[in-house]
């Protein structure tokens, strides 16, 4: 695999225009550019921060067709979501599973309603089922769901979805498109676009590593910036503020004892109309989400005291007691982008996809949800092929299996599963360096060796790359996450011929984001 400095070089020396250039390495970004190089378009991919270090990385960590959709009546979203989770789990089985999930019934009412809505989810994904739903009896749910509160509690419906690990499937998108020969670059920022004649035919470029400028010019260009689409709608001429409406959902990390059946808790309709999860997830207890709009994108956003408030309260009423601030162990918060209908909530604002060509020919794919990100860059690439005058090539990405697929069996611990058939090379390197065996906390399933393996085959360049996205730790406990920080550094430093310098920089730069993710008590 390439280095940055030649991929950086190689960028800085182009010869000819690439067929499709795509801002942003999210879920919408390296889903366009698989599917443009899967269709044998030259593609290169620009991230102005961390592949999946926005939206992307901060999901509620569910692959599903969207049971409140359902709900709306959306039935088109719903059916395209539950199509698409049936390919994810299909092409990525290393990083997608089935998850058993029970919908609590506190009134009689409520366990036919829930059940008939069920059967028809069900039923909707075809061939592509996860499992039966099915009314359990109190006694069943109560064995299924240990934590609950069970006062009032007259039985469940259960019901199968998919859970994966959002950055991490990330990862094998981008190694699946640079097998395909894409080009992608992390820190790099679209800091303009060149112009020529009214159309859009390539972007300035800044390295935000060592600063250098280049252009890079491109038969069409894709702006897949999530909730940063409107910074490059604005060097195109748009008006601020006229596309997105964003909304923020934020998620606290418990124990694993809080729901040690393995099932997910789900709560179709809090009190005030929203959905609630509580799910198991690498050895711990995921709680989310909120719905709550917000005025700008921020790079790191925080949760806010209402939201804080909304999870406290729901968390207590479904499990009898409220956590404590030392079982939260870690936060996080991520943005949607949300096109705008009108002035409704945004809980009510549609996650249908959009993609929209500018008159200088700028394709822009915004809204949508994680589980469509392959159909949305089908319609992507569709659109730019159309721009660019590519030759027509039908979407090739239905049935490919991304980089890491293994039809091995998944009972390893899922901090190792999501490795696929690179685990047998990731073990090489603490079979040939026993070191690198040494984890990085005791509280952390991780060792050095992701480290390592990290910088040097999946592009990662600080501290918080491997805490947050390459391993999950700071999403999953960020205290231990944050005193592995220097262990981390040294061995990061070392295979990225780092000095000193580097490094205390590199970890101030990481305390400061990661104590965002502590809860102190309020």
């Amino acid at each position: 695999m390439s280095g940055r400095a030649e991929i950086l070089q190689r960028l800085g020396e182009q010869a000819e225009p690439w067929d499709v250039l795509v801002i942003g390495g999210g879920s919408s970004g390296l889903g366009a550019a698989v599917e443009a190089a899967a269709r044998g378009y030259r593609t290169v991919l620009v991230e102005r921060f961390d592949f999946a270090k926005g939206t992307s990385s901060r999901s509620t960590k569910l692959v599903h067709g969207g049971v409140r959709y359902l709900e709306q009546m959306n039935v088109t979203l719903v059916l395209d979501a539950l199509r698409e989770r049936g390919h994810m789990l299909r092409n990525a089985p290393q990083l997608v599973h089935d998850l058993s999930f029970v919908v609590p019934a506190f009134s009689y009412f409520t366990l036919p309603y829930y059940g008939f809505g069920l059967k028809v989810y069900e039923m909707l994904s075809g061939r592509l089922s996860f499992g039966a739903s099915k009314l359990l009896s109190r006694k069943r749910t109560m064995e299924m769901l240990p934590g609950i509160a069970s006062e009032g509690l007259k039985g469940g419906v259960l019901y199968h979805d998919g859970q994966f690990d959002d950055a991490r499937y990330i990862v094998a998108l981008l190694r699946t498109f640079q097998e395909l020969g894409g080009t992608a670059i992390n820190y790099v920022e679209a800091t303009g676009l060149l112009q020529h004649g009214g159309r859009t035919v390539g972007i300035q470029a800044r390295d935000c590593e060592g600063d250098e400028r280049f252009e890079l010019q491109a038969k069409v260009v894709v702006n897949a910036a999530g909730v940063f689409s409107e910074e490059i709608l604005a060097m195109d001429g748009a008006k601020p503020g006229s596309l997105l409406a964003m909304s923020q959902g934020s998620h606290f990390v418990l124990p694993q004892s809080w729901l040690p059946g393995g099932s997910a808790l789900m709560v179709p309709k809090t009190a005030d109309g929203r959905v609630l999860f509580a799910i198991p997830w690498h050895g711990a207890t995921v709680v989310g989400t909120t719905d709550e709009g917000v005025d700008h994108a921020s790079v790191e956003p925080h949760s806010m005291k209402s939201e804080r408030n909304f999870l406290f309260e729901h968390i207590g009423r479904y499990f009898g007691r409220r956590p404590k601030a030392t079982e939260i162990l870690s936060m996080w918060s991520g943005l949607r982008p949300l096109v705008k209908q009108g002035d409704g909530k945004t809980s009510k604002l549609s996650r249908d996809h959009t993609v929209l060509v500018s008159k200088s020919g700028v394709v822009t794919v915004t809204g949508g949800k994680w589980t469509t990100y392959r159909r949305m860059g089908q319609d992507t690439i569709d659109h730019a092929a159309e721009v660019a005058g590519l030759p027509k090539v039908a979407s090739r990405t239905l049935e490919l299996k991304l980089h890491g697929w293994t039809d091995r069996s998944t009972s390893m611990a899922e901090s190792e599963r999501v490795y696929g058939s690179d685990l047998p090379f990731l073990q090489k390197l603490s079979n040939d360096d026993p070191q690198l065996s040494a984890l990085l906390h005791p509280r952390l399933p991780y060792r050095l060796r992701e480290v390592v393996w990290a910088a040097r085959y999946e592009m990662a360049r600080t501290v918080e790359d491997v805490l947050a996205r390459r391993t999950r730790a700071l999403f999953l406990d960020a205290r231990a996450a944050i005193e592995a920080a220097p262990a981390v550094a040294d061995v990061l430093a070392r295979e990225l011929a780092r000095s000193d310098a580097w490094k205390h920089r590199d970890l101030q730069r990481f305390y400061a984001v990661a104590k965002g993710y502590v809860y102190e008590d309020e």
